[in-house]
């Protein structure tokens, strides 16, 4: 698929989801642009804000199969990726696949999971696989989490995932309170019981979906770009603040999402703008703070804005231009 392509498909995926979620079009172009690259993302926000909903209307508009797995502490591991059922007509068992066989799965309140159930998931998210009793089940094509948590529950009950897990998504964001002008549509579409996720359409389906994850790879991106990519990374490391900086994946995760961004435009390069427009959602979460930052009130979102300050940023003058033989 052609950059200019993607980018018309994606605002038109856009378009169709804000029909039924009251959200900003900066967090759904955030979702939008871990689908293009392949990634997974990690919703924290309080209760009611529209996340389950906001999962099953890019389902629906990406035309992908759905599901929702509801995360309590006694949910075990085969709850979630499935088990072999005893059939009496065959004399043998059959596979019984869990909820994790779906394109688009919302693993919701994933900090009430045990650690062992969690694991599951992420080894799934990982390898796009599951293994039960010995025999190995490939995960439908694509593949994408949503999972969500609670900030607000950290007490009995709930199992925070730590700092390595967490590094398995490839963005953290939340969709937060709506302002005020979105807060009385909603009060508008409920008096005229209007059903939100009825108004999403399908816009693609499997095969296109496909095709537009393939478009970050027909991005070129400067080697001054990767440098400065490298550069971000690298000073969370130094960062007197941080005990454990962003890890190589970050590095990687960072350029994916640069480059998804830049197809998200409908551009075939990657500017210094679309890794800054990334930088918060995919490197926060992976950074770890010393236990003085945290008394100190520091965030870890106070470290990337202080690195994007500080890191110079590369000077790119390049004009969109079609190539041949870029069409995917």
């Amino acid at each position: 698929m052609q950059a200019a392509d993607a980018g018309d498909t994606c605002r038109t995926v856009i378009e169709t989801v804000s029909r039924g979620v009251v959200a900003d079009d900066e967090l759904l172009e955030t979702v939008l642009t871990a689908v293009l690259a392949d990634g997974h993302v990690l919703l924290e926000d309080v209760p009611g804000t529209g996340k389950t909903l906001t999962a099953r209307c890019f389902a629906a508009a990406l035309g992908l199969s759905f599901s929702r797995v509801q995360f309590t502490p006694d949910l075990l591991p085969a709850d979630v990726t499935g088990t072999y059922v005893f059939d009496e007509r065959t004399d043998g068992f059959d596979f019984n696949p869990g909820p994790l066989f779906a394109n688009v799965v919302l693993a919701d309140e994933i900090n009430r999971a045990s650690p062992k159930t969690q694991a599951a998931l992420l080894e799934a998210m990982e390898e796009e696989q599951v293994t039960v009793d010995g025999e190995t089940h490939d995960l439908p094509d694509p593949f994408f989490v949503i999972a969500t948590q609670n900030p607000v529950e950290s007490g009995n009950g709930t199992f925070p995932l730590p700092e390595a897990q967490k590094d398995r998504f490839l963005v953290k964001t939340s969709i937060g309170y709506p302002d005020e002008r979105g807060e009385m549509e909603l009060l508008d579409r409920r008096e005229a019981r209007e059903d939100q996720f009825s108004a999403v359409e399908r816009v693609l389906g499997t095969e296109r979906v496909r095709a537009l994850q393939q478009a970050p790879e027909g991005t070129d991106v400067d080697r001054d770009v990767k440098q400065y990519v490298v550069d971000l990374v690298r000073r969370t490391r130094t960062d007197g603040r941080v005990d454990v900086g962003v890890s190589p994946r970050g590095t990687q995760r960072l350029f994916e999402a640069a480059r998804a961004t830049a197809a998200l435009r409908g551009r075939e390069y990657v500017t210094p703008d679309d890794v800054q427009q990334v930088a918060q959602s995919v490197l926060a979460h992976r950074v770890v703070l010393t236990a003085d930052a945290r008394v100190g009130d520091v965030t870890k979102r106070d470290v990337v804005a202080d690195a994007v300050d500080e890191v110079t940023v590369p000077t790119v003058t390049r004009e969109a231009r079609p190539r041949a033989g870029r069409g995917r």
